[in-house]
């Protein structure tokens, strides 16, 4: 048992450490492409930050454990939005603007919305469809939305993301090199190293999950929840952590509500396409909880644009509360 927890944990650090090169690497690389700054933004970072519950869940529905892989997605959108949301209102008071209230964020509560419904009913081939056409729907309306503009916060954001310590950034937000350039063939290479290390640790964490809960006796979709979304949500924790300290709110909330459109969407995806035969319906008490916290973290946000350090207090109350309700469903 001891082991298998460990090998756990180390897929976990191998799943953070391999997400964070994977992405950079990507985003690098498009951005030598000279892909556009807000398609390099929403696509490459936007899906890459969601690598390790979209691959963990894709192994585990594999499998054939797609208890573990709905698991992962539910908890994780109910952690970000109340454990991870909370924790930033307790750092510091998030202030967002109405924009991403009414575009992001509603958006992100409708394919949450969307993904619950569908994992009520039972996923398959046909509804796995419907998750892609979706997802081609919100990526093209997130595209048109960050480019109105083509100089707003989100393309310097994602220059400066993929500068590196060669590079500097001008007021206009083009990268300018400073020393002689890393070599071309690096990124390449890190991009894929950091996919294989993602596979890699993926596997380790599904496989030593699903032996966990077995020798435990606890349900498949409660170590799924709780263990392997802690696990995979970490990343967003930390950055969520340091974009609060800098006063990034509006950064981290639209962070946080795009984890949860990419989980729903394609995550639910990745489940109905990877799974051997339909998944079943889901549990109706885990799919009521996603989609009230995702509903009611938009609310508080939108009552006033801000979310103070009481009203975290109240949501990290609330993702403490949803354990014993899903554990005795």
């Amino acid at each position: 048992m001891i082991f298998r927890i460990l090998l756990a944990v180390a897929g976990l650090l191998l799943l953070t450490v391999a997400a964070d090169h994977l992405v950079l690497g990507a985003s690098r690389l498009a951005h030598r492409l000279r892909i556009r700054p807000v398609v390099v933004g929403v696509v490459v970072i936007g899906l890459g930050t969601s690598a390790p519950e979209l691959l963990v869940s894709g192994v585990a529905a594999a499998r054939g454990d797609t208890s573990i892989a709905l698991g992962n997605i539910a908890g994780s959108n109910i952690l970000n939005l109340t454990m991870v949301l909370g924790v930033a209102a307790l750092v510091a008071k998030v202030t967002v603007k109405s924009t991403v209230i009414y575009r992001e964020a509603r958006l992100a509560v409708g394919a949450v919305l969307l993904f619950g419904l569908l994992a009520w009913t039972g996923l398959t081939a046909m509804t796995g469809a419907v998750l892609l056409v979706a997802t081609a729907g919100a990526l093209w309306l997130l595209i048109r939305w960050a480019g109105q503009g083509e100089a707003t916060p989100l393309a310097q954001d994602v220059v400066e993301h993929v500068a590196d310590e060669n590079t500097t950034v001008d007021p206009a937000g083009r990268a300018e090199p400073t020393q002689r350039q890393p070599l071309a063939w690096w990124e390449p290479v890190r991009t894929v190293l950091g996919l294989v290390g993602v596979l890699a640790g993926a596997q380790l964490l599904v496989v030593n999950a699903a032996a966990i809960a077995t020798d435990l006796g606890v349900p498949q979709l409660i170590i799924g929840m709780t263990l392997v979304a802690v696990g995979t949500s970490l990343p967003e924790l930390v950055t969520t952590i340091q974009a609060q300290r800098q006063g990034e709110s509006d950064l981290l909330v639209g962070n946080l509500f795009g984890s949860n459109l990419f989980n729903s969407l394609v995550g639910g995806a990745v489940i109905a396409l990877a799974a051997p035969s339909s998944v079943p319906g889901t549990n109706v008490a885990l799919v009521l909880v996603m989609g009230l916290t995702a509903m009611a973290a938009w609310m508080l946000l939108r009552r006033s644009y801000s979310l103070t350090r009481p009203e975290g207090s109240v949501l990290l109350a609330a993702y403490v509360l949803t354990i014993p309700l899903l554990l005795s469903a």
